[in-house]
């Protein structure tokens, strides 16, 4: 009986998964939203294809598309925290604005 050779097959997304990754990082400082979308939907699919890769033999798909996942995978973790603190940043920056504006307000009632 032969045994048939199967070609490795590339990991669904892997490539999804690292230009999600690397566009997370890459938009983190736009008000850190985009960035913290991006990221978390690369998480997610990340998730997904590693229990794809561990459903199935050894040598069922690409070392390098595992590889891809994998990095994407930590570019999501770095764009999530990246953008977290951009969040962070915003809302303490326009909390000081609106709390500066307030005072600026009363300071002014003050001398009539």
């Amino acid at each position: 009986m032969e045994q048939q050779q199967t070609t490795p097959m590339t990991l669904p997304n892997s490539t999804t998964i690292l230009v999600l990754g690397i566009c997370s990082i890459a938009t983190c400082w736009c008000t850190g939203f985009i960035g913290l979308g991006l990221g978390i939907t690369s998480l997610v699919m990340s998730k997904k294809a590693r229990l794809t890769y561990e459903a199935y033999p050894q040598g069922t798909f690409t070392e390098s598309s595992y590889n891809n996942m994998k990095a994407g995978k930590i570019c999501g973790i770095i764009g999530v925290c990246l953008s977290a603190l951009a969040v962070i940043y915003f809302i303490i920056y326009f909390l000081i604005i609106g709390f500066a504006v307030s005072q600026a307000g009363m300071h002014d009632s003050y001398y009539y």
